[in-house]
């Protein structure tokens, strides 16, 4: 076993970890009341440490902030609460009526977020994450987002400065490890390739990818890079798998809310209807689908799923061990709505 798999817990990772995003006030605004509910919830239905995924991006440290709050409310000791913090926002001061980073997606927020990769950039996120987090200090850490960091360039030598950042940011990462401060190191991003250039240059512990590896969406190329990860003990966990809610009926498709009048939107709508009969004919709920689609990639060792609602923490752990018949993945196949050329189901 290499010095990776010592260090972090795989065995005994979840198959289905908790994302906090709701706690950060994500479409709707939660009291803390609530919020100590939900992670009471997440506790409840953990055996052994409960596992949580956060960011200082969500809710411009709201999430970190309100986990916290919660843990301690209910007396949960640290050593039974293992915390992935992905860095690279850092929260500021709410200067305009709504915050400046995904404007319309976050609620009744008291702070702004700005993103902040370099060497001291992270280690400034990763220290006022901890003041956050108050005690429940994370073990695995990443940068956050270096896709829509890169995505700033302005042009080929931009991009190069930008990367070169991403760089420096895993130095001060690295340096956290060698002190002890932190177990993992990963990275977090929507757009796999970026984590792909990523794993190339930097040997990471784990990944996270968004919004990517789903039951709408499954690139062959993606799949093969899964497998390398796998090969290399790379952990990887799969996230934002209902696309934002739309999979499950939500109005917002990877942060953006759908609008029938949009051409592109209308296709999703499509898909979404074909996906909900089948799922009807064969008396399946959409989120089993798209948890049990998730799980199927070998490879995957836990999905992250978020919630705002304290009674759909029970239903989210139980997606993990629900049984889908052959015929509605033959079915799916039929209709176009996953790949004929998918090999694992």
């Amino acid at each position: 076993m290499d010095k990776k798999e010592e260090n972090l817990p795989v065995n005994s990772l979840p198959r289905i970890i908790f994302g906090t995003s709701g706690l950060g006030n994500l479409y709707v605004a939660t009291d803390q009341a609530a919020k100590c509910d939900i992670v009471q919830e997440c506790v409840n239905n953990s055996n052994g440490a409960v596992v949580f995924d956060s960011a200082g991006k969500y809710g411009a440290g709201l999430a970190l902030e309100s986990l916290a709050k919660s843990l301690r409310e209910l007396n949960v000791n640290p050593e039974n609460v293992l915390i992935s913090n992905k860095l690279g926002w850092l929260r500021t001061e709410l200067k305009t009526p709504e915050p400046t980073f995904e404007p319309g997606v976050w609620k009744n927020l008291n702070h702004d977020a700005i993103q902040k990769i370099s060497y001291d950039g992270i280690i400034e996120c990763f220290e006022q994450g901890n003041e956050l987090l108050n005690g429940y200090n994370p073990q695995w850490v990443s940068v956050h987002d270096p896709d829509e960091y890169l995505a700033t360039a302005t042009d080929e030598a931009h991009e190069r400065k930008l990367y070169n950042d991403i760089l420096q940011a895993y130095k001060a990462l690295f340096d956290l490890k060698q002190e002890g401060k932190v177990l993992g190191i990963g990275v977090g991003a929507k757009n796999w390739r970026v984590i792909k250039r990523i794993a190339n240059d930097v040997p990471l512990d784990w990944i996270m990818i968004a919004n990517s590896l789903t039951i709408k969406n499954h690139p062959e190329e993606l799949l093969h890079f899964v497998a390398a990860m796998r090969s290399r003990g790379v952990v990887v966990i799969n996230s934002a798998v209902f696309h934002s809610g739309f999979l499950v009926g939500g109005n917002y498709y990877d942060y953006r809310e759908v609008t029938p009048a949009n051409p592109s939107d209308k296709m999703l709508l499509q898909w979404r209807a074909g996906f909900f009969e089948l799922c009807l004919r064969y008396n399946i709920r959409p989120a089993e689908a798209c948890v049990q689609f998730a799980l199927s990639v070998p490879g995957i060792t836990s999905i992250a799923l978020s919630t705002s609602d304290k009674n759909k923490v029970k239903e989210n752990v139980a997606l993990a061990n629900v049984t889908i018949p052959a015929g509605f993945w033959q079915a799916m196949k039929a209709k176009g709505l996953i790949s004929k050329e998918y090999p694992f189901l």
